[in-house]
């Protein structure tokens, strides 16, 4: 299975209010010091639960955490 952006494609990124996410939306996020793209796999309150295209949840961040929404992807 491939992801929904592979290596190399550019990307939008606009601001988002956190209470607009939803699960689904791929997000920039800081994870352990760095920043990733990931897919937002459930919500909880004011925590995000983030994985990836392949099956894999990452865990669990706080809004401040996440940085933006991906608004575009470019072939």
């Amino acid at each position: 299975m491939s992801g929904r952006i592979e290596s190399g494609q550019l990307c939008t990124i606009a601001p988002v209010e956190h209470s607009r996410l939803r699960a689904g939306d791929i997000v920039l996020c800081k994870v352990k010091g760095r920043e990733y793209l990931h897919i937002v796999k459930a919500i909880q309150g004011s925590r995000f639960q983030i994985g990836n295209n392949r099956g894999f949840i990452n865990g669990w961040v706080g809004k401040n955490a996440i940085f933006g929404i991906c608004t575009n992807i470019d072939d």
